[in-house]
């Protein structure tokens, strides 16, 4: 039984993307290189922001998710997750209507757009197990979709 990793997604598989490794021994998270070349327009009022590929999907334990962090160097290249950090929930992974790829979102707070090559480290991927309360119900939800899937309403 698989207990976690990564995988390349189908329209990925003829595009020499490589799984994620962790640089050392001690450290916690797998780095993560972008699928294709994307440029990051400069920020201005409005903008949003801009979804970079990674080719990868994700899996994991029903009680882990896993975390998609900026580099340490990010910030300084003027990147800034939009969300600060990304979750993303064991139940992403192959579902009825995703099969789990999961991208960065990023805004480039430097005064010119920001080309972003393939294989060029982007982020990094935490995988975490969570807690839940004593007062959860029976949850029978599953999820079909991608980002934003679990907002969406039951019919």
């Amino acid at each position: 039984m698989k207990t976690r990793g990564f995988e390349i997604v189908k329209e990925y598989l003829d595009k020499d993307i490589h799984l994620p490794v962790r640089k050392t021994l001690h450290s916690a998270a797998y780095d993560i290189e972008a699928a294709e070349d994307t440029v990051i327009p400069a920020y201005k009022p409005g903008i949003k922001p801009t979804l970079i590929p990674t080719g990868l999907k994700a899996y994991c334990q029903e009680d882990e998710c896993f975390l998609l962090l900026n580099r340490s160097s990010g910030p300084k290249k003027g990147l800034v997750m939009c969300n600060s950090v990304g979750l993303v929930d064991a139940d992403y992974y192959n579902n009825e209507g995703n099969e789990g790829h999961f991208f960065f979102q990023y805004y480039n707070f430097n005064t010119e757009d920001l080309l972003i090559k393939k294989g060029q480290a982007i982020g990094q991927v935490l995988f975490t197990k969570f807690l839940t309360t004593d007062n959860d119900l029976t949850l029978n939800n599953t999820r079909s979709g991608g980002f934003g899937s679990t907002d969406k309403k039951e019919d």
